[in-house]
């Protein structure tokens, strides 16, 4: 979304989208957790700082609102704020932009508080916040964007009849900020990133009295990897104990070669092509459910097998993958022996629809697009993305200002450059997931996912949990549900009641009321 575009490689330490290599075309200019791996840093990079400026500020805006979630009609007070952020010794590092929203009159040691926020890294949190937050983007009920003049309405399917919500802004996008001359490398990494959250999340808590209350974890594309490190650093540096953590497209936390992110990426190829009425009869007429088992099937079982032996394969198995493959996904068999049985995502956006002279979306694949060549090797842009961020951009914009009454004279960075990235070690925020899971004993975890989602594929974040060592007591606090959808399920209109019901259900689920 929301968030910055890109491919996440090795997911959980690369920041970003699940595991294609990182595109620099592809990065999510504002999008929403669409993200794309960052460098790695070098020593001349590291002594990058902030522009001087006036010092660090802090501001509040306090607004009194009413609307209706989930059939619950509520008062409910929006704060439009800056925290400065301060090392150990007090000095002022950053600050960090939030809006907040409360239910009036509620106890604030029992009402639930969850802290949401978009991915990239390098993506402002507005995504998720006129998706999931009191206000919604108008958008078709399948999610097409619409022309200007857009609009916004009460958004029935906010999560706020179940919890407190605050959608805040990473250091170095939207309004939120490095302080002058301070080097640039102490807030953009993995480990960086989650330390500075869960200082936020310390000072909000203090500020506002809500040490008791249940706290929860929502983020989406690159913030599932900032929330599975972001467990594990509030709990080891301020002892914050979580009861709940919703992973919105997730990226997968693993350290995989090559072929397994091909692995990973073929049941969304096949899905894709399914809803694009390009399969056989036989397998067109499966329901999603089906012909998504189907797929997985089909790539854990014959085609790791023949990834798995290479050049060993005989001209037999060879011919049979080959035609299988074309079978579920719709791609050509001479197309498919060119590419050696793996196909980049990069490749499929425009070889799938190539006939029709029409490209596939990457954040969605129900969206396409027209390309000037027709014959090129990639997509010009991502069609889904394209169709929606004006109205996010514009009306995050407008809403912030005369909704909200937070007036500033900044640029709200809807995609901030937080390059380098350090993307810490192989497989780091996997092992402090399953850590503070472990540790809490009662740490419950929600992973949601779009079947069109081929920016974090579903089937990366079901091997990352498959793989996460999780002792039965502790596996069992993980949940999966699942979406006609891309990365951002909350744009149309059917997947966005199900997010309602199923985040809801998981939140009042996760705390004893």
């Amino acid at each position: 979304m929301k968030h910055v575009s890109t491919f996440l490689l090795v997911i959980l330490l690369t920041a970003c989208a699940v595991v294609a290599q990182p595109d620099p075309q592809q990065r999510r200019g504002g999008r929403p957790g669409a993200e794309q791996a960052a460098p790695a840093q070098t020593p001349a990079q590291t002594t990058q700082a902030a522009p001087r400026g006036p010092a660090p500020e802090e501001k509040s805006v306090v607004t009194k609102h009413q609307g209706r979630f989930g059939g619950v009609q509520m008062d409910y007070t929006a704060t439009a704020a800056t925290y400065v952020i301060r090392a150990d010794d007090g000095t002022p590092k950053a600050t960090m932009f939030f809006v907040s929203y409360t239910k009036d009159g509620a106890d604030p040691a029992k009402r639930p508080v969850s802290f949401v926020y978009n991915g990239g890294p390098g993506s402002a949190s507005f995504w998720t916040h006129m998706g999931l937050g009191p206000k919604r983007v108008v958008l078709t009920d399948d999610g097409r964007g619409m022309p200007a003049p857009y609009s916004v309405v009460d958004n029935a399917d906010s999560f706020l009849d179940a919890t407190d919500m605050i959608f805040v802004d990473a250091i170095g996008t939207g309004f939120s900020r490095p302080a002058p001359g301070e080097n640039l490398a102490q807030f953009y990494g993995v480990s960086q990133d989650a330390q500075w959250f869960a200082d936020f999340i310390y000072q909000f808590l203090t500020r506002n009295g809500r040490w008791q209350s249940p706290k929860f974890l929502i983020g989406e594309s690159y913030g599932t990897t900032r929330s599975a490190q972001l467990a594990q650093t509030a709990q080891q540096r301020h002892q914050i104990y979580l009861s709940g953590i919703v992973l919105v497209s997730a990226v997968g936390f693993g350290n995989w070669g090559a072929d397994d992110r091909t692995i990973f990426f073929l049941p969304t190829y096949i899905t894709s092509a399914w809803y694009h009425k390009l399969l056989p009869p036989d397998l067109q007429k499966l329901t999603m459910e089906q012909i998504a088992q189907q797929a997985r099937d089909f790539a854990h079982g014959e085609y790791a097998a023949a990834l798995e032996k290479g050049d060993q394969l005989t001209p037999g198995e060879h011919e049979r993958v080959v035609r299988n493959l074309a079978r579920f996904t719709g791609l050509s068999p001479k197309f498919i022996e060119n590419a050696n049985l793996r196909v980049s995502p990069q490749r499929w956006f425009k070889e799938l629809m190539r006939s029709q002279r029409r490209t596939v979306g990457r954040l969605d694949s129900r969206f396409l697009g027209i390309d000037e060549d027709a014959a090129g090797e990639r997509n010009e842009y991502d069609s889904s993305q394209a169709s929606y961020s004006g109205p996010y951009a514009a009306l995050f914009r407008d809403y912030v200002r005369h909704d909200l009454k937070w007036t500033s004279e900044a640029y709200y960075l809807t995609s901030g450059n937080v390059r380098p990235w350090d993307q810490g070690t192989p497989g780091q925020a996997g092992e402090a997931l399953r850590s503070a899971m472990t540790q809490q004993g009662t740490l419950k975890v929600l992973v949601v996912a779009g079947y069109y989602d081929l920016a974090t594929p579903f089937n990366g974040i079901e091997h990352t949990v498959s793989h996460m060592s999780l002792e039965p007591p502790v596996r069992k606090n993980v949940s999966f549900a699942y979406y006609e959808a891309g990365h951002m399920m909350y744009i149309d209109k059917r997947s966005r009641e199900k997010l309602h019901k199923d985040v809801v259900g998981f939140i009042n689920s996760s705390y004893k009321p």
